[in-house]
């Protein structure tokens, strides 16, 4: 898939912390294997990470389509509403693959 270098009309603070705080919940996940803890509970800790990293992907992803996508289709030119169309399809492809 091709990325678009473009510089987002957003900073993505929200999403930092986020994944800040994700970053915390794995080092947790370190120590919790390292001290070999309950293994159900440490499955439990990474669905509750992996969920948090999901969470902001489709935060990042609804901007985009709200600003990068809503930018192209309100201008003129086809071939950049081709490509908004085309990385989406391509992104949806690659989501389900999972």
């Amino acid at each position: 898939m091709k990325s678009m270098v473009k510089i987002a009309h957003t900073t993505h603070e929200k999403e930092l912390a986020a994944l800040r705080k994700i970053e915390g919940q794995v080092r947790g996940l370190q120590r919790m294997i390292e001290e070999k803890r309950y293994c159900i509970d440490i499955v439990i800790q990474i669905h509750a990470a992996v969920n948090a990293l999901y969470r902001v992907a489709e935060q990042i992803f609804s901007r985009h389509l709200h600003h990068c996508v809503t930018d192209a289709f309100s201008g003129r030119s086809v071939r950049e509403k081709t490509e908004k169309i085309e990385e989406i399809m391509e992104v949806m492809k690659r989501l389900h693959k999972f």
